[in-house]
């Protein structure tokens, strides 16, 4: 058994009669590749109820991620849910094998190939709920990391509403658009939301007054965010020339890695709003790094209209977070206003009951968290900014102005969510706790 979770006799039936169990049902590679079953016949039988058990189990406990991490002779799992790792178990290195191999057949990758990572995807469903599975690969010195992510199809987090974007963010980002010039940049770390809170940054856009055309690839359909083709023999640079041509208001562009790019966007964002991505540690190293990519403060101080980032924070469970009364003092030092009333935390176990078992919670499985939301920043290119940027960029000096200005910040943005009993105190300290 994997996680403890597999095949499981009822202890009141004979050893024969085993439990039913809904697996997950693999519908084929995201690359169109046919995965060769009957050519890996061994694999398949050594791997495919294991790999089927690692991912029903991932789905059952709302798991987001799994990373299977080779020690030797044995390997260990960790299942991520709502961004939160929890131990899974030991494994032998054969079985971890198994899996890892399996999952690579089926998402259309090489099963020979151990010593350069592989990325690709499965197309997957469980009940009535479709999804998307990527499989990524690591060579390590004793074997092949695994990273499973698992995305349930019908839930999409591309909306401002979706996102948990407030109404002063998203008018300010209307505004901003409204100039059909300049650049907006999403920023973050891996697995911060980046690519969602650029789909935010699209969908807060009146695409009725304003013509949208995506030049990236998405992999998906945006309402109302038509894609715009490019020619054969076109750079990039000309394709962008056409769509501002063909009345394009905003431009979608693909995430910003290089100085190329910068400087390029840097010269069309004079005749059109265009909306990009960059990896940053947040809303004022974005701006930095954007700086260095240009190398030239003075015009990205004045195309550079905003920059957005957000962190992602547990939701309190809707049915068993726990109301109660918040203490004066602390409404004062994390910022409240003193007239809060009640706030909500994750339930705690009676007193007078501790030695009787608790209840466990049906929908958040006794965590007291169901789900995410964005915490966001939002840094606007000010005058103030203006000169910060001019004189260098410095990080330090642009968080410190935006605090000055009391710009969006993940914090002020926490403690929203807080007020609004969305979210715990609790919560938002494990979030800020600094990395070890």
């Amino acid at each position: 058994m994997i996680f403890g979770f597999g095949r499981k006799q009822n202890e009141d039936d004979d050893d024969d009669d085993e439990e039913e169990i809904d697996y997950v049902l693999f519908q084929g590679a995201l690359n169109g590749n046919e995965p060769d079953m009957k050519g890996n016949a061994k694999l398949v039988q050594a791997g495919l109820l294991r790999a089927k058990e690692l991912i029903t189990n991932a789905i059952y406990r709302r798991a987001e991620m799994v990373r299977i991490e080779p020690k030797g002779t044995f390997a260990v799992s960790t299942l991520f849910v709502d961004g939160v790792p929890f131990p899974g178990s030991k494994m032998p290195s054969q079985a971890a094998l198994a899996i890892t191999q399996m999952l690579k057949l089926l998402a259309g990758l090489d099963v020979k190939l151990r010593t350069s990572p592989q990325t690709g995807g499965i197309k997957a469903q469980h009940a009535d709920n479709k999804f998307e599975i990527r499989v990524d690969t690591m060579p390590t010195p004793t074997g092949e990391r695994l990273i499973v992510r698992i995305r349930n199809v019908k839930q999409t987090f591309e909306t401002p509403e979706e996102l948990g974007w407030g109404n002063s963010l998203k008018e300010k980002i209307r505004e901003l658009a409204s100039q059909k010039k300049g650049i907006i940049i999403a920023a973050g770390p891996p697995l911060s939301g980046v690519s969602c809170a650029a789909f935010g940054l699209l969908r807060s856009i009146d695409a009725y007054l304003f013509n949208i055309y995506s030049l990236a690839k998405t992999g998906k359909d945006i309402a109302h965010v038509a894609e715009f083709k490019a020619e054969e023999g076109d750079t990039f640079q000309q394709t962008m020339a056409r769509a501002i041509r063909a009345e394009g208001d905003v431009l979608f562009v693909p995430p910003v890695r290089d100085g190329e790019l910068a400087k390029m966007l840097l010269e069309e964002a004079e005749d059109a709003c265009i909306i990009t991505e960059m990896t940053a540690k947040d809303c004022a190293d974005a701006i930095a790094r954007f700086v260095q990519f240009t190398e030239d403060p003075i015009l990205s101080a004045e195309r550079l209209h905003g920059v957005i980032s957000q962190k992602l924070v547990r939701l309190l469970c809707t049915d068993c977070r726990q109301a109660y009364r918040p203490n004066p003092k602390l409404l004062q030092k994390v910022g409240l206003p003193p007239e809060t009333k009640v706030l909500y935390r994750p339930p705690r176990p009676d007193e007078e009951e501790e030695d009787e078992e608790p209840e466990v919670c049906e929908k958040c499985g006794g965590v007291g968290y169901f789900g995410r939301t964005g915490m966001v920043e939002f840094i606007e290119i000010n005058d103030a900014m203006k000169q910060i940027i001019e004189a260098g960029a410095d990080p330090a000096k642009i968080r410190d102005q935006a605090k000055k200005d009391r710009m969006q910040s993940c914090q002020s943005d926490g403690m929203r969510l807080v007020a609004a009993g969305k979210t715990s105190l609790e919560e938002l300290q494990r979030v800020f706790k600094p990395a070890k």
